[in-house]
């Protein structure tokens, strides 16, 4: 179940291990942009109408199919930060009596099924509501995504060594590249890649119960695409391996930047012959995505639990150490109806070009001034 717990969004060391400002605060960072703060660079051209935001908020929106957008980022990195953590507190228990195993398992699988019925709760629950339609609700979501590629990784780290985990993660994605190039299936010739003929939209048509985002053959959350997002997770447990080692600060900052850079060229590389692809989740998506990841988070870390720049990141730790419920309540709750109830007349008096800005700030103060409040009152709820 939830747990509503008591503590500190700072670096301290403790029984579950280290805990990241910087984590947080990337975490929050990351949360900020599903928010509502995708929508200012738009606002910010309808009061300056510089296109140089328009060029900014290009980057706000998903690719329509293949290619890559900032936007696109934002669920993988929440998976890597997810890893991150994991991999602060890393722990082997095979060689441990099951009887002290347990608890870890049973904590690992209510945290699965919770985010699975979460997720479904932020697809709107049921499609048609009491009496419940299972062939009417979606199953997939990125809730569920992050908590089979969260699960899969504890498992990998909790029974395997580190070389091991290296060789799973190098393996799964050699092994989903290969699929995508070379797989046939009845009706899908080997290296399609189209919004309705891949290897992945027969998957789904087959396999994945209820119903699919937008009724479309392929379900972005689906089954097989699934798999590779186990690969960012490991990432991030292999990132915060490297922060708890006995390496120096700079070291640390650099081996981070240095693995982000040289994912991404193999990314790039990848793409001519494997399009990055956040739907497929392709797996040059992935290596992309991983390189985004650590160049962020080594800035983040760098800023934040290096030069202690703790004070200016607490707007982004507020959110990242609250990011499941403020997930949750961005599908669940009319934030804009809040927010015009109690700014609308202020926007109301201004002039048409800054209304869209001052509409969504106000929807972000709304939304960041609940986080703040469980914040001081050191309300964190935890999944």
């Amino acid at each position: 179940m939830p747990k509503f717990s008591q503590g500190t969004a700072d670096r301290s060391r403790s029984g579950k291990g280290l805990r990241l400002m910087s984590v947080d605060a990337l975490r929050g960072f990351d949360m900020f942009w599903i928010l509502g703060g995708e929508k200012l660079f738009a606002a910010l051209f309808a009061l300056t109408a510089w296109s140089g935001w328009l060029v900014a908020d290009a980057q706000m929106k998903h690719s329509q199919w293949h290619g890559f957008t900032l936007y696109d980022l934002i669920f993988p990195l929440f998976i890597f930060l997810s890893g991150v953590a994991l991999g602060l507190s890393s722990q082997r228990l095979d060689l441990l009596p099951f009887r002290q195993r347990l608890p870890k398992y049973r904590h690992a699988v209510v945290r699965l099924l919770l985010l699975l019925g979460l997720g479904i709760l932020y697809n709107h629950g049921w499609g048609t509501g009491i009496p419940i339609d299972p062939d009417a609700v979606r199953y997939a979501s990125v809730l569920g995504r992050i908590a089979f590629a969260w699960f899969l990784a504890a498992m990998l780290v909790w029974h395997t060594s580190l070389r091991t985990q290296v060789m799973v993660a190098i393996g799964l994605l050699l092994a989903y590249a290969a699929v995508h190039l070379w797989l046939p299936l009845p009706g899908v010739p080997a290296g399609s890649l189209t919004p309705d003929i891949s290897v992945n939209a027969w998957v789904d048509m087959h396999f994945l119960p209820g119903i699919h985002y937008r009724h479309r053959p392929v379900d972005p959350e689906g089954v097989l695409s699934t798999i590779p997002a186990v690969v960012n997770a490991l990432a991030g447990v292999f990132t915060g391996r490297l922060i708890v080692s006995g390496r120096n600060e700079g070291a640390k900052v650099g081996l981070m930047v240095l693995s982000g850079l040289l994912s991404l060229a193999a990314g790039w590389l990848l793409d001519p012959v494997l399009p990055l692809n956040k739907e497929l989740w392709t797996s040059s998506f992935v290596l992309v995505s991983v390189g985004w990841s650590l160049l962020l988070l080594s800035l983040f870390y760098l800023l934040v639990d290096v030069l202690g720049w703790q004070k200016p990141m607490m707007p982004f730790v507020v959110i990242g150490v609250n990011a499941i419920i403020i997930y949750l309540a961005s599908s669940l709750m009319h934030w804009d109806y809040l927010s015009n109830s109690l700014f609308g007349g202020i926007i109301n008096a201004v002039t048409p070009q800054w209304q869209p800005l001052l509409a969504v700030v106000g929807l972000l103060t709304v939304e960041w001034m609940l986080l703040f409040w469980m914040y001081r009152r050191k309300i964190f709820i935890k999944v």
